[in-house]
């Protein structure tokens, strides 16, 4: 039998839901191409369309102006393009503007020279400087095209929420284009692309309890659109090719219709959140808490010891059966520094451990936690003693 473990790692990816598992199971059963004109295609087209209406509804979109893709990594490298068109007409986008202390794969540019690429200082906190995106949206060249402004909707290493109504605004003031990085954000915060914030979010399947293998890019509407990515057969209306994935779209429709109904538990998974702290700060009470003074996902807390590396931690605590992580999962493995941190002030070599609950988490996992923390704590405090 298989040992007992807790998993506080969702923003890595959310264990599978039931009701994915059960479309992604169907959709494996049925078959089909779903670009076939044939009743087993047309049965996998259905699959598809249902998917883009439960994926748009989770974000206030019309369902057309979903396009699926094999992930959040694929969508951001498509969006991020000098490359675009409006109506039959062509679009420039002279200039990237993203935030410091982005995911890599918008501070990798996509396909944006390095040095059309600008990064917005964040604060202390976590949230970006709309002082300094200002200033520098005002100095864009506008005769040389329009800026593009491509930031995380929030942080997956400390939650904290930006100002996404603020950043929109300063965008559409400067007549360039916004493109939100809603990966940790959906499913956890209410969004709604309707109110006019964002041109473009960027989604995950796994985030929300789908699949791996599957994301989408959502449009507010369908007049502007990158120069496609990926070209092929003409699927996705022309904006993605290649065949599509139907079992892991069916699966990421069912979860993002679960993650819809689950905004409403966001309030009890975030006083879970700060018993969790609460418990860190009981056993050591000179943890730092990142992010704490700013709007943070109810899910996630981010934090330091002094004297306890962050990748020591995580391995204690996977010896202890505690699954969590030491910033991000988007490295293969890789635990280092966090650039986050470095961005917020914190030092270049500065690391922490993240906790990321679920819908599911509950006492038992924060037992299991407090358990866990008690005896790496007695255990770094003996070796201060002994020194």
């Amino acid at each position: 039998m298989a040992e007992a473990r807790t998993y506080l790692d969702h923003n890595a990816t959310a264990p599978l839901e039931p009701a994915a598992k059960a479309a992604m199971l169907a959709a494996l059963e049925a078959g089909g191409n779903a670009s076939s004109v044939h009743g087993a295609g047309r049965a996998a087209r259905a699959a598809v369309e249902a998917a883009r209406r439960q994926v748009a509804a989770l974000v206030g979109a019309a369902a057309q102006n979903v396009v699926f893709t094999s992930g959040a990594s694929e969508a951001a490298s498509t969006l991020l393009t000098p490359d675009w068109t409006v109506g039959r007409g062509a679009l420039v986008a002279a200039h990237l503007y993203v935030a410091a202390a982005d995911h890599p794969c918008l501070l990798g540019g996509g396909r944006f020279a390095p040095e059309r690429v600008t990064r917005i200082g964040v604060d202390s906190h976590g949230v970006v400087d709309l002082a300094a995106l200002e200033a520098a949206l005002a100095r864009h060249d506008r005769a040389a095209g329009v800026p593009l402004v491509a930031m995380h909707a929030a942080n997956n290493e400390t939650g904290v929420i930006q100002p996404m109504a603020e950043i929109g605004r300063l965008a559409k003031a400067a007549g360039g284009l916004t493109v939100f990085d809603a990966v940790q954000a959906a499913g956890r915060i209410p969004l709604d692309i309707s109110e006019g914030y964002a041109d473009f979010l960027i989604l995950s399947s796994h985030k929300i309890g789908g699949p791996m293998g599957a994301g989408a890019i959502v449009a507010a509407s369908d007049l502007t659109r990158p120069r496609p990515l990926v070209a092929g057969g003409g699927q996705e209306r022309g904006q993605r090719g290649g065949t599509e994935n139907v079992p892991a779209i069916a699966g990421f429709g069912a979860a993002a219709e679960r993650a819809a109904a689950g905004l409403a538990e966001m309030p009890r998974v975030a006083a879970l959140r700060d018993r969790f702290e609460a418990a860190v700060a009981a056993l050591a009470p000179d943890a730092v808490f990142y992010g704490r003074a700013a709007p943070r996902l109810a899910n996630t807390s981010f934090f330091a010891i002094p004297g306890l590396k962050a990748e020591t931690a995580q391995i204690a605590f996977d010896l202890a059966g505690v699954a969590l992580s030491a910033g991000s999962a988007c490295s293969s493995g890789k635990v280092g520094p966090s650039h986050v941190l470095a961005a917020m002030g914190e030092g270049d070599q500065a690391g922490a451990l993240r906790v990321s609950l679920g819908r599911a988490s509950g006492e038992d996992d924060l037992a299991a936690f407090r358990a866990a923390l008690d005896g790496i704590v007695a255990r770094r405090r003996r070796r201060a003693a002994a020194a």
